[in-house]
C-alpha cells in the first residue's frame, strides 16, 4: 500500500474514532438539573380521564401532549407518571374495574386538528402508573379509546384511529385476550378510516358498539365523513359485527364522526352524536339495533358544533335521561336527549374528556383545552386544578431584564410573560405570569430597548403591539398597498425581529412585511415567496368535510419563518410551507430560492424553523419536517455558504420524533441543541453525533429553544410541558472544547456565571400555600459554579480516598442554629465527594473556606458570597471537622474560586455585583463590613470564653467520673471543691446575652435585612 494510501486510511479511522468519543454519557450529566418554571394557570388540553373505582380520590389524567398525571387525593397534588416513556401524547386512559393497580394508556390523542400529537403504541402499568411496559401498537398513531373487560381483565379492546396525516393499515379496533402480549385487529374497513369512539355493554361484555370514523387531514384542508364511516355492532367479542344503517333508523349517505355512550343502569339505553349532512343526537332503547333522532333541530349549537374535534357524550350512570354533551360548550339534558342547556360556563371552552363518578353523580371531572375541572354539585360549580403544567406553548423568547423575563404562545391560550428566575419568596407562581394577549397565541417578542411593550399574535395573522404595564393593546397587523391583494397568513405565522433597529420587525403572509417603528407602518419587501399554488388556497371557503369548519387553522402556501442575520442585516432567510427556502442578501431587492439544495426533501415540505449563526452570516441551519404528508423523519440541513450546499445533520438513525427547531451556541458553535416531537436533544460536534436530554426532562415536544446571551441559559418551550431553563450551559462548551475527554479528567471547574446580592421580597398572594398551589422551580440565591468530578487516582496500595463525614449542614455549621451570619454555601445534599472550597479576591486575599459534599459527573457548586465568619457561642459543642460559619457578604468585584479534591486541584474566576435595582456605594458596603466585624471580635470573644467554661466544666466531670471507686471522703472533697468551683464560672446567660451590642449594630444604617435580622435571632 502506497504512503499516501495508508495515511488517508489511517486519517479516516481517526476521524471516526473522534466521532464516536463524542457521544456522551448523559448519566454523567445528571447533577446538571433542568427547571421546570411553569407557568400551569392555564394548564392544557386534557384528553382522558380514568378513576380508581375503589376510591375516587385517586385520578388518572392524560394531556394531549404533556403525558399521564396521578392524584392520590381528589386532585390536591399530582405526580407525572410518563415521564421515562417515549411520548407524551395520550389519548385515552383505563382503569381495570377488577384490579385498579392495572393502568392502560393509549397513546396519540384523538382530537385531529392541525396541533395534533401522535403516539406510538399502548402501555400498561402493573403498579398503578408507577412503571410502564409498551405493549404494541405502535403503528397505529392515535387510540381514542380503551376498554378492558369487566369479567376479564386479560381481554381488552382498543379503539385506534390511525394517522391523521394520511392512509396507514394499522386502525380499527384490536383486541388482545392475553393481557396485551399479542394483539388481534377485529374491525378495519380501510385505510383511511379509524375507529373514533366505542363502548362495551357493562352487562355483556361481550357487546360493543364502534364507531368508524373516515377523515382526512392534510396541510391545506380537512375532511370529515366518507362511505368508510358508520356505527357497527358485535355481540361476540368481536368475531363478527354488524353495521348499522339508515336501514336502521340512522341517516341516509355519506357519515361523518359519531360519538357514543351507554346508560349503565339501562344498557338496552345508547345514544349517538352523528355527523352528517344534518347533525343530529339519534338515541336507541332497544341496544343499539335501532335508532331514531332524540333531538328534533339539524346541526343545533347545544348538541353538535365541530364534530372532528369532539362529538363526546357521557351518560349518568344512575340516569338514564341525562346526557353530558361536550364540545366547544358542556351542555346536559334531563330529558334523554330532548333539550339541553349549557353548564360549566367557568370553564375553558373546548372539551374533549370527562368522568362521572358512578357511585355519585354529583361528582364529575371535565378535561379541556384549558386544563382540568372538578364538580361536587353535579356541573353548578367547578374548581380549576392549576397545578398541572401541561401548556402547550408554540414558541418562547426572551427580554435583558435583570433577572431576565421569558415569555410566548399557547395553544388556545394566548399570549403570556413570566419570569425565568425572581428575587421573591415562594417560588415561580401562576399570579407570577401575565397574559398579554388572547386567542390561540404564537410567537412574542421583547422590544429590546424597553421590555415593557411587547408583541404578541394569534391566529389569523393578527398581531398586537402590546404595553404591559397598561394593557393598552395596539393592533399592527401589516396590509397589502394593493388593498385588493388578499394576504396569507398561516396559522402560525412567522414574525422575526430587527437585530440592527430597536423598533424594527418582519411579519410573514406570502410577502415579508418589514417596519421600523414597532409596526406603526409596513412596507412589503418581497414577492410572493410561495408557490402559490392556488390548489391549496380554498381553506377560507370549504375545509371540514360534512361540517364546514374555516378558523384559518388550514390556511397554507404561506411564510413560516423569516430569521434575519445577526451579521450582516441585508441577509434574510424565509422558511415557507410548501417548501421554499428564500434568501435575501441585500436587504429584499432580489431573493434565491435554495429548495434545489437540499437532498431527500420532497417539495411541499414545510420550513418551519430556521437558525441563524451569530458570527458568519452565510451559515445557517434549516429544520424540515413533512409529518403531514405521513413522513415521520427527522429533517435538518446545515450550511455555511448561503445555501449554495447543504449537509444533513439530523436523521432517523440517531434521532427520534420529527425535528422542530434548533440553537446554535454563540460561543461554540459546534454545540447544538435539538427539538423534535419526542424531546430535546444535544451535539457536541456539529451534529456528527446527538445525544437525548433526559436528566429530568420528559419526552415532551420541544417546540422551540433560545439561548440567553448574556446568562448563557438555555430556554426550552414545550408544547405539553411549560417552559424549562437549563442554566448556564459554560459546562457544555467545555466538552465541545475537549471533545468529550472532560470526562476523562478527576476534576474540572468552570467558568461561573455572575452573581447578584439580590433582595428578596416577600411573598406574592401566598405564604403558607399548602401543596395544591403550583411553584415554578426557581433559581438558587448562591452562586453558582458548574464542577466536573470524575474518577478519582487511586492511592498507594490501591486504596482510593474515602469520603470523610460531611460537617454539621451546608458551610459547617452556619445559619441561625450554627452561631454564624446567614449560613452555609447552599446546595447541602450528601455527596459521594467531600471538596474543600477555597475564596479569594483578587489580592490574594482569603475571603472563604468551606467544604462541600458532592456527587460525582457534572453538577453545581454554590457559594452563599460571604466572607468567613466566627463562631458564636453556643450550647452545641461544634464537630472537630466542621466548617468556619460564613460571616458578611463580601464587597462587590471578582474572585478566584479554588477547589480541591485529594491531590486534584483547579480554578476559576466568578464576579459578584450588587442587586441592580438598589444603589449602594462602595463605601457602604466597607462600613457594613467593617461594623460586622467589630461585632465579630465581641462575639468570637464570648464564644472563645465560653469554650474555656465549657472545657472547664469537661475537666470537672472528668474528675468526678475519676473518683467514681476512690475513698468516699476524698470523694466528697474532691465533689465539693468542683461545685465551688462551678459556682465561679460565669453562666450561659452571661455570655449568650449581647442585646446592647446588636442593637447598636442593628442601628447602623448600612446593616440591613439579613444581618441585622440574623443579629436580633442569636
Amino acid at each position: 500500500m502506497k504512503i499516501s494510501s495508508l495515511l488517508t486510511v489511517l486519517f479516516m479511522i481517526a476521524l471516526l474514532v473522534d466521532v464516536s468519543a463524542q457521544k456522551v454519557d448523559v448519566e454523567k450529566l445528571k447533577g446538571i438539573s433542568i427547571r421546570n418554571v411553569g407557568p400551569s394557570g392555564m394548564s392544557g388540553r386534557i384528553t382522558a380521564i380514568g378513576v380508581d373505582p375503589r376510591n375516587s380520590d385517586i385520578i388518572y389524567v392524560g394531556a394531549a401532549s404533556g403525558g399521564v398525571w396521578k392524584s392520590m387525593n381528589g386532585g390536591i397534588t399530582w405526580t407525572p407518571l410518563f415521564d421515562k416513556e417515549a411520548v407524551q401524547g395520550i389519548g385515552s386512559i383505563a382503569v381495570d374495574p377488577i384490579n385498579p393497580d392495572v393502568i392502560w394508556a393509549g397513546t396519540g390523542e384523538g382530537n385531529p386538528r392541525n396541533s395534533h400529537n401522535s403516539g406510538k403504541g399502548i402501555y400498561k402499568s402493573l403498579d398503578g402508573g408507577k412503571t410502564w411496559k409498551l405493549m404494541g401498537l405502535e403503528k397505529t398513531f392515535t387510540i381514542h379509546r380503551v376498554s378492558v373487560s369487566p369479567h376479564n381483565s386479560d381481554v381488552v379492546y382498543a379503539a385506534a384511529m390511525g394517522s391523521i396525516w394520511g392512509p396507514n393499515e394499522d386502525r380499527g379496533v384490536f383486541k388482545t385476550t392475553d393481557g396485551g402480549k399479542t394483539w388481534k385487529k377485529v374491525l378495519y374497513v380501510n385505510d383511511g378510516t379509524g375507529a373514533a369512539d366505542m363502548v362495551l355493554d357493562p352487562s355483556n361484555s361481550n357487546k360493543l358498539l364502534v364507531a368508524m370514523w373516515e377523515y382526512d387531514r392534510d396541510p391545506w384542508q380537512f375532511n370529515s365523513g366518507g362511505k368508510g364511516s358508520g356505527l357497527y355492532v358485535t355481540l361476540d367479542g368481536g368475531e363478527t359485527w354488524t353495521k348499522r344503517t339508515d336501514k336502521d333508523g340512522l341517516p341516509e349517505g355519506d357519515l361523518g364522526r359519531i360519538g357514543l355512550a351507554i346508560a349503565a343502569n339501562k344498557p338496552n339505553i345508547i345514544y349517538a352524536l352523528v355527523e352528517a349532512k344534518e347533525n343530529f343526537l339519534y338515541k336507541s332503547t332497544d341496544g343499539g339495533a335501532t335508532w331514531s333522532k332524540a333531538n328534533q333541530r339539524a346541526n343545533e349549537g347545544n348538541v353538535s358544533n365541530r364534530p372532528f374535534y369532539y362529538h363526546e357524550l357521557y351518560v349518568d350512570p344512575q340516569n338514564e335521561n341525562r346526557i353530558y354533551n361536550l364540545y366547544s360548550n358542556v351542555s346536559k339534558s334531563e330529558d334523554g336527549g330532548r333539550t339541553f342547556s349549557v353548564i360549566a360556563r367557568s370553564a375553558h371552552s373546548d372539551h374533549h374528556a370527562f368522568w362521572i363518578d358512578p357511585k355519585n353523580p354529583n361528582l364529575l371531572m371535565l378535561g379541556t383545552d384549558g386544563g382540568f375541572y372538578i364538580s361536587r354539585d353535579g356541573g353548578d360549580n367547578w374548581r380549576f386544578i392549576d397545578n398541572l403544567p401541561v401548556g402547550q406553548f408554540y414558541h418562547v423568547n426572551y427580554d435583558m431584564s435583570i433577572p431576565y423575563q421569558i415569555g410566548g404562545g399557547m395553544q388556545d391560550n394566548g399570549s403570556w410573560v413570566g419570569p425565568a428566575s425572581q428575587w421573591k419568596r415562594g417560588g415561580i407562581l401562576n399570579t407570577d405570569w401575565q397574559e398579554v394577549y388572547f386567542g390561540d397565541g404564537f410567537d412574542l417578542g421583547f422590544r429590546p430597548n424597553n421590555p415593557r411593550y411587547v408583541y404578541a399574535m394569534s391566529q389569523g395573522g393578527n398581531v398586537g403591539y402590546v404595553d404591559t404595564y397598561t394593557g393598552k393593546s395596539t393592533t399592527v397587523r401589516p396590509t397589502h398597498p394593493d388593498a385588493k391583494v388578499e394576504l396569507r397568513f398561516n396559522w402560525n405565522a412567522a414574525f422575526a425581529q430587527n437585530p440592527f433597529q430597536e423598533c424594527g420587525i418582519y411579519y410573514g403572509s406570502q410577502f415579508v412585511h418589514k417596519s421600523m417603528d414597532c409596526g406603526q407602518t409596513w412596507e412589503v419587501i418581497s414577492p410572493d415567496l410561495t408557490t402559490n399554488d392556488t390548489l391549496k388556497q380554498r381553506q377560507s371557503r370549504e375545509t371540514g368535510g360534512l361540517t364546514p369548519d374555516v378558523t384559518a387553522a388550514e390556511n397554507h402556501t404561506t411564510i413560516l419563518a423569516i430569521v434575519p442575520s445577526p451579521v450582516d442585516q441585508n441577509v434574510l432567510w424565509v422558511g415557507t410551507d410548501d417548501g421554499n427556502i428564500q434568501l435575501t442578501r441585500d436587504g429584499g431587492k432580489t431573493w434565491t430560492n435554495l429548495l434545489s439544495k437540499l437532498t431527500g426533501v420532497k417539495a411541499g415540505s414545510w420550513i418551519p424553523y430556521i437558525e441563524t449563526s451569530t458570527k458568519n452570516a452565510g451559515e445557517a441551519f434549516v429544520v424540515v419536517n413533512d409529518y403531514r404528508r405521513n413522513d415521520w423523519r427527522p429533517m435538518v440541513f446545515h450550511t455555511s455558504n448561503y445555501g449554495q450546499t447543504f449537509t444533513r445533520i439530523v436523521d432517523e438513525k440517531q434521532v427520534s420524533g420529527y425535528a422542530l427547531c434548533i440553537v446554535q451556541d454563540p460561543v461554540e458553535s459546534k454545540l447544538l441543541w435539538l427539538g423534535t416531537d419526542h424531546g430535546l436533544w444535544f451535539s457536541i460536534d456539529m451534529g456528527a453525533n446527538w445525544n437525548k436530554w433526559t436528566n429530568g426532562f420528559p419526552s415532551v415536544q420541544v417546540a422551540d429553544l433560545k439561548i440567553h446571551p448574556r446568562e448563557h441559559d438555555l430556554i426550552v418551550g414545550t408544547f405539553g410541558r411549560s417552559f424549562w431553563v437549563l442554566d448556564d450551559l459554560r459546562p457544555f462548551r467545555e466538552l465541545v472544547q475537549t471533545k468529550g475527554a472532560l470526562f476523562d479528567q478527576p476534576l474540572a471547574i468552570f467558568d461561573a456565571p455572575d452573581a447578584y446580592f439580590a433582595e428578596y421580597r416577600s411573598y406574592d398572594g401566598y405564604h403558607f400555600p399548602g401543596e395544591a398551589i403550583y411553584q415554578g422551580e426557581n433559581k438558587s440565591a448562591n452562586a453558582s459554579i458548574g464542577i466536573w468530578i470524575g474518577k478519582q487516582p487511586e492511592r498507594k496500595g490501591g486504596e482510593r480516598p474515602v469520603a470523610p463525614e460531611a460537617s454539621a449542614g451546608p458551610g459547617g455549621g452556619g445559619g441561625f442554629g450554627g452561631g454564624g451570619f446567614g449560613g452555609g454555601f447552599g446546595g447541602g445534599r450528601r455527596g459521594a465527594h467531600r471538596v474543600k472550597v477555597a475564596v479569594s479576591d483578587m489580592d490574594g486575599n482569603a475571603v472563604r473556606n468551606y467544604t462541600a459534599q458532592l456527587d460525582s459527573g457534572m453538577t453545581r457548586l454554590f457559594w452563599d458570597m460571604r466572607y468567613d465568619g466566627v463562631r458564636f457561642l453556643s450550647r452545641q459543642e461544634p464537630r472537630p471537622d466542621a466548617d468556619i460559619p460564613a460571616g458578611a457578604e463580601v464587597l462587590p468585584g471578582k474572585y478566584k474560586i479554588v477547589v480541591s479534591l485529594g491531590n486534584q486541584k483547579d480554578s476559576t474566576y466568578i464576579t459578584v455585583k450588587n442587586d441592580p435595582r438598589i444603589e449602594i456605594s462602595m463605601e457602604d458596603h466597607k462600613a457594613k463590613i467593617a461594623a460586622i466585624k467589630e461585632f465579630s471580635k465581641v462575639a468570637e470573644t464570648a464564644g472563645k470564653a465560653y469554650d474555656q467554661i465549657r472545657e472547664a466544666q469537661k475537666t470537672i466531670k472528668t474528675v468526678n467520673d475519676a473518683m467514681v471507686n476512690a475513698d468516699p471522703k476524698m470523694k466528697k472533697e474532691v465533689g465539693d471543691m468542683g461545685k465551688k468551683f462551678k459556682r465561679r464560672l460565669p453562666s450561659w446567660k452571661a455570655y449568650s446575652s449581647h442585646q446592647r451590642a446588636r442593637k447598636e449594630l442593628c442601628a447602623v444604617p448600612i446593616i440591613y435585612n439579613r444581618p441585622c435580622s440574623v443579629l436580633l435571632l442569636i
